[in-house]
C-alpha cells in the first residue's frame, strides 16, 4: 500500500492525472465530431428543434469548455491564473454532471408521458440536486513552475455530496424507466424494446461512474486521488446521456407519431389509415373474386394496418400480431 501523503506519489499521480485527462478529451472530442450530424439537422431544420435540447447542448459544449481548459491548463509554459481557470472548470463540470441528470430525467418524464406525479417528483429531486452544484467553489490550485497548475486543496464533502446526489438521483430514474419499460416490452413495442435494449445500459453507465468517483472522494487519499474520476464521471454521463437524448429523437422522427412519448407534442388524432383513403373494394355477397382479388384485398388491408401504426399508436403491437388479426379477417370474411 502506498503513502498517498508522500510528496513523490502525490507528483506521480499528478502525471498520470495530466495524461488521463488528455486521454479523456481525446474520447470526447471522438464522440462529439462523429455526432455533429445531430447539430447540423436542427441548424438545417431537418430536425425540430424543441426547448428541452437546450440541456442537450449545453450539457455537451459545457462538458466540451471544461475539458478545453483542463488541457490549457496542464499544456500552458506561461503562468496563469489558476484559481480562475479551475473554478470555471469545476462549475462547467458539476453542471455537466448535472445536466446529464436532467437529460436522462426527461427521458424518463418521456417515457412515462408526462404523469404530473413522475414529472413533479423528478423536478424536485433536480432542484435539489442543483442547490448543491452552485454551492461555489469547492478546491484551490495555484501556479507551479515547471508543472503549471496544480490541485493543492478541495472540499471533498460537497463534492461528494453532489455524485452521491446524482448517483441516486439517477438510480431513481433508472427504476422509474425499468418499470415502466418492462411493461411496454413485454407488449412487443419496437419503442420499448428500442429504449430498454439500449437506455438501461446507458443509466446503468452514468450510475457506476458516478459510484466510482464518489468512491475516492470519500476514501480522500489525497488531493489528485480525491478529483481524479470527476472528470471521467462527467464524461461518462454526458456522453451516454446525449445518446439517450438522440436516440429518443431520431426514433420519434422515423416513426412521425411519438408525440406523447417525444418531448411533449400531441398527435392529431386522426386515423392515418382514413386519411390516406384506402378504401377495400367490395362485391355482392358470396360473389367469388376475380383471380389475384383476394390478393389485393389482404395488401390494402396490411396497408392500413402499418399506416395505422407507424403514424398513430403510441406504443404499437408488433407487425406480426397486425398481419395475423389482418389475415384471419380476410380468410373469415372469404369475398366481398
Amino acid at each position: 500500500m502506498p503513502d498517498w501523503s508522500d510528496p513523490l506519489e502525490i507528483q506521480k499521480e499528478a502525471g498520470i492525472f495530466v495524461k488521463f485527462m488528455h486521454s479523456l478529451l481525446g474520447v470526447y472530442l471522438y464522440e462529439f465530431f462523429i455526432s455533429l450530424d445531430f447539430e447540423w439537422a436542427i441548424l438545417t431544420g431537418k430536425k425540430k428543434f424543441q426547448w428541452p435540447l437546450i440541456f442537450y447542448f449545453a450539457n455537451r459544449y459545457l462538458l466540451l469548455g471544461a475539458l478545453i481548459a483542463i488541457a490549457v491548463s496542464f499544456d500552458s509554459t506561461e503562468k496563469l491564473d489558476c484559481q480562475s481557470l479551475y473554478t470555471f472548470n469545476q462549475l462547467a463540470g458539476d453542471a455537466a454532471v448535472g445536466l446529464a441528470s436532467v437529460n436522462l430525467s426527461l427521458r424518463a418524464m418521456a417515457i412515462w408521458k408526462q404523469n404530473c406525479w413522475v414529472v413533479g417528483g423528478l423536478v424536485a429531486l433536480i432542484l435539489g440536486h442543483w442547490s448543491l452544484i452552485l454551492q461555489g467553489v469547492q478546491l484551490t490550485a495555484v501556479w507551479v513552475d515547471g508543472a503549471g497548475c496544480q490541485i493543492t486543496k478541495t472540499n471533498n464533502k460537497i463534492l461528494a455530496a453532489i455524485f452521491i446526489y446524482s448517483m441516486c438521483l439517477d438510480l431513481t430514474v433508472l427504476l422509474l424507466t425499468t418499470y415502466k419499460l418492462a411493461g411496454i416490452r413485454a407488449g412487443g413495442s419496437r419503442l420499448g424494446n428500442m429504449i430498454f435494449n439500449h437506455g438501461l445500459l446507458y443509466f446503468f453507465i452514468a450510475f457506476l461512474a458516478n459510484l466510482i468517483a464518489t468512491i475516492f472522494m470519500v476514501l480522500d487519499l489525497n488531493s489528485i486521488m480525491s478529483v481524479i474520476f470527476n472528470v471521467p464521471a462527467a464524461v461518462a454521463s454526458t456522453i451516454v446521456a446525449c445518446r439517450a437524448v438522440r436516440l429518443l429523437s431520431d426514433f420519434n422522427e422515423s416513426s412521425k407519431g411519438l408525440g406523447d412519448v417525444g418531448y411533449g407534442a400531441s398527435s392529431s388524432g386522426q386515423r392515418a389509415g382514413v386519411s390516406h383513403g384506402v378504401r377495400v373494394p367490395s362485391t355482392h355477397p358470396g360473389a367469388n373474386p376475380p383471380d389475384g382479388h383476394h390478393l389485393h384485398v389482404r395488401m390494402e388491408m396490411e396497408t392500413f394496418t402499418r399506416g395505422e401504426v407507424n403514424h398513430n399508436d403510441v406504443f404499437p403491437p408488433s407487425k406480426a400480431e397486425s398481419d395475423t388479426d389482418v389475415e384471419a379477417d380476410i380468410e373469415r370474411k372469404g369475398s366481398f
